[in-house]
This record gives C-alpha cells, sequence and structure tokens, in this order.
C-alpha cells in the first residue's frame, strides 16, 4: 500500500527575524489571570522544557485522528492507512536528521527514553566518555550503566577540545556522548571537532539532540555522528514520541529494549527470534498519532527559508542577554567564554532574590513563564557556582522580541519596587499567599491536588 500523505499547510513571508513568530503555535493568544487583578497575554519562555505545539502539528493531528487504527499487523484498511502514516513518520524524521543510507530511526518516547535505549546497546565493558555539563539524561543512563568518564569542561572551549582529545588519546572509548546545545546556557562544542578527535581515536559520538534540533539545522551525514537523540515535546511536537537516529549494528546486536508484540519475528516456549531495529526496541503498541506529530513538526522546520531559525533566535538572544546584563545584579551564565552562536537559552541569577520566588513572581504578577532551579544540570549548576539554582528564559519558533521586552521590563519592576503581594513556600515552591487566580475547569475538582502534583511540585526538564 502506498504512504499516506496529510495536506500540509503552505509557509507564509517570513517576517524581520523576532518581530512575529516564526511559525504560529497552538495557544499564542491565551491570556491568564494576574494576581494583582485582570489578565494578560501569557508569554512562554520556557520553550527549552517543553514547547508549545505548532498550529500545523495539531492540524495533521486531528487529520490523522480518524484514520487512526491498529498497525504493523492488521488487515483492515484504516490499519494499513495508520501503518503508512507510521511508517512515513519515521522515513520524515530520518530524512530531517540526515540520516544516512545505513541508519536506523527508532521512534522513542523522549531524549532520556532513546539515550537509556542506547545505553543498552553499547558493548559491555566499553567505556563512555561524557563531558560534565550534560543533562542528567545524557549522564545518569551512563552512570547506571558503567564504566563512564566524567570529563570537567574547561574555562574555553579551545581548553575542552584540548582535554577532550587528551582523555581519548589516553584510553579507550567506545562512545563520547556530548550535548548538541547546553539546556542551561544554549552553548555547544564544535561538533565537527569533537567527530574528529573521537573518530581518530576509534570512539563514536552520540550527540544529544534536544536542545539543537529544534533549533538549528542538522545532519548526521554532515557532521559524521553516529546516533542522535531528541525529543518532540522541546520540537513543538507534545505528543508523546521522540528519535534515537544513527548506526544499525549497535541496535540490530542488542537486547530488545522493551520485550513485547511487534519486535520479534518468531516465540517458542523454549526461545525468541527478535527482529532487526527498528522494531527490536519497539515492543508494544506504538504511538501513531505521536509519530505523526513528529514528523508535522519536521516538515515545518525543514520548510523554513535556510538560516531564518538561527537568525530569529539571535536576535532574541542578543536582545535577552544585552537587557539582563543592564539590570543590577543580574549574572548571566556562560560555560565558555570563546563559544560561538549559542542557541535561544539563557540562565542568569538575580543577586540576593531566590530564583524560584522570581519565578513565582514573572508568573503571577506578569503572567510571564520561565524555569527555575537546577536544570537537570547538577554538576554543570555546581561549577558555574549557582549550586542552589538559577532562572532560564529560552526561546523558540513562536517567541518574539515583545515577549523579551515583557521580561526585562518585570524584571526590572521587581529589581525597583519588589513584589506587589506576598510569597509562601509551599512544599518547596513559592507561590502567592491566597492565590486568587481561578484554576481551569479541566484541571479537575480538587485544587490542592493539582497544586501538591504538576502545578508546584519539582519537575523534570525532559
Amino acid at each position: 500500500m502506498s504512504s499516506a500523505v496529510l495536506c500540509r499547510p503552505a509557509l507564509s513571508v517570513l517576517p524581520l527575524p523576532g518581530s512575529a513568530p516564526l511559525l504560529p503555535v497552538v495557544g499564542a493568544d491565551t491570556r491568564v489571570p494576574l494576581v494583582p487583578g485582570g489578565r494578560a497575554r501569557y508569554v512562554d519562555l520556557d520553550a527549552a522544557a517543553s514547547s508549545r505545539a505548532l498550529e500545523s502539528v495539531a492540524a495533521r493531528v486531528a487529520e490523522a485522528l480518524p484514520l487512526y487504527a491498529s498497525v504493523h499487523r492488521g488487515a483492515g484498511y484504516l490499519s494499513q492507512v495508520s501503518t503508512a502514516l507510521y511508517e512515513s513518520a519515521r522515513e520524515t524524521v530520518a530524512r530531517f536528521l540526515g540520516a544516512r543510507a545505513d541508519d536506523v530511526c527508532v521512534l522513542v518516547r523522549h531524549t532520556t527514553d532513546a539515550l537509556n535505549l542506547l545505553a543498552g546497546c553499547v558493548p559491555a565493558g566499553a567505556a563512555v566518555l561524557v563531558l560534565d555539563s550534560e543533562h542528567h539524561a545524557d549522564l545518569l543512563p551512563w552512570q547506571q550503566r558503567g564504566p563512564v568518564t566524567v570529563l570537567p569542561a574547561a574555562a574555553t572551549v579551545v581548553e575542552t577540545l584540548r582535554a577532550l582529545g587528551a582523555e581519548l588519546a589516553a584510553a579507550p572509548y567506545a562512545l563520547v556522548a556530548v550535548t548538541g546545545a547546553s539546556n542551561v546556557t544554549g552553548e555547544a562544542l564544535p561538533l565537527d571537532d569533537v567527530v574528529l578527535l573521537a573518530h581518530a581515536a576509534g570512539a563514536r559520538v552520540l550527540v544529544d539532540g534536544a536542545q539543537l534540533v529544534p533549533h538549528r539545522r542538522f545532519s548526521l551525514a554532515a557532521t559524521g555522528a553516529d546516533y542522535v537523540a531528541f525529543s518532540g515535546h522541546k520540537a513543538y511536537a507534545p505528543f508523546g514520541s521522540g528519535a534515537l537516529v544513527g548506526r544499525r549494528d549497535w541496535l540490530d546486536q542488542a537486547p530488545a529494549y522493551l520485550a513485547g508484540g511487534g519486535a520479534v519475528q518468531e516465540v517458542t516456549v523454549e526461545e525468541t527470534r527478535w527482529a532487526p531495529a527498528p522494531h527490536r526496541h519497539e515492543g508494544g503498541s506504538p504511538n501513531v498519532l505521536g509519530a505523526v506529530a513528529l514528523a508535522a513538526a519536521c516538515d515545518a522546520l525543514a520548510g523554513l527559508p535556510a538560516g531564518a531559525l538561527a537568525a530569529h533566535e539571535r536576535v532574541l538572544r542578543e536582545r535577552l542577554v544585552s537587557g539582563l546584563s543592564a539590570l543590577p545584579g543580574v549574572r548571566v551564565l556562560r560555560i565558555w567564554a570563546d563559544s560561538a552562536e549559542p542557541t535561544g537559552v539563557v540562565s542568569f541569577t538575580v543577586a540576593g532574590a531566590d530564583p524560584g520566588l522570581v519565578a513565582a513572581y514573572l508568573s503571577a504578577e506578569h503572567g510571564i513563564g520561565v524555569r527555575d532551579g537546577r536544570f537537570c544540570a547538577h554538576p554543570l549548576l555546581a561549577r558555574l557556582g549557582v549550586p542552589l539554582g538559577a532562572l532560564r528564559a529560552s526561546v523558540g519558533v513562536g517567541s518574539t522580541l515583545a515577549d523579551v521586552e515583557r521580561l526585562l521590563a518585570a524584571l526590572d519592576a521587581f529589581l525597583s519596587r519588589g513584589p506587589r503581594v506576598a510569597y509562601t513556600q509551599v512544599a518547596g515552591r513559592w507561590q502567592p499567599v491566597d492565590d486568587p487566580r481561578p484554576l481551569p475547569g479541566l484541571l479537575g475538582a480538587d485544587p490542592a491536588a493539582v497544586a501538591r502534583g504538576a502545578g508546584c511540585g519539582p519537575a523534570a526538564d525532559r
């Protein structure tokens, strides 16, 4: 049966970088209540944690819903359509990431899922090398698996690359796992240099693309990297899907990631013959709609003119950094003094102020969403001298200069006159005393339970 292709909306003429959203996102005009009274358009500056869905992604999912059925083994027409949609989505994602002809695209839940999958595929006893600037998702799976060496990043990119090369020359490693862009600062080591050093030493390279793929064009073939992992929920497709794409051999030789239906070729009571990758690692009923959403996001990003995404974020980041640096007592965090072209992720501290309190103030009194805490990067925050955490503003295709100006004005108000209402800590999180903001009816009848759960508890960044 031929692949099912859903309609794709045409792109409009692009505005000047930063002046308007690069692509339309769902809920861009959402208005939220403020504690002092009134309502304001919600400013979402937390794209690095989870991004809003593109309107084109939501439309593609809505179009696919009536066609949804079981996949891979169903004889019904809609089962065949859903199978075609799922496998077509796999091809789209692989193509978007510049996969080579013999690379495999395994559809997973998110980046953490992908990295844990690959950790089980690295040959037993082989060593892995990572930096201390990695997100926990690119550190904990290797620590749990072992053996792993965590290399401290130096003060500059040049010095860090030199240390990386020296470590690779001193001991054999099977894999170097490196972030494509830091979830704390947006910075990265030049991938071409990392790949060159690793391959010269006989090691493969995994790129944690969670913060890179949604913000810069990336190609496995062009960089020479061996694997890349990323999440749909950070790439404007928050429907529970992600991908691990890369070399086949380890994936074919490893035990099945999820033992179950769909991952096998033949089962008897004595033994099992497993399917090759990618199906070997996709046991159970797959997330068809998540795959459709992921492919739609890849299509939308791929459809942007060359350089448009980088230019859009560059304008927003430069204004963020210059505006924050002009505020008294505000420190912008950096990993390397000589890093180039960071993505639109900016973390900062406010002297004498608890990051959680500032974040609660921005939300309650200005309708602005930012991140606070240690961003699932505890070793890096400790090395940067902020072991108790910081604030993070992050932009994406739906962000504008007006959003950045709202944040800068709100921070200036905090520094000049302070909060207008009282705040207290509940379960370790700051919130207004006697918060009068109503909760939407879809949250259920127990607002206290909501506050204890998703609303106020500590949340993972991946």
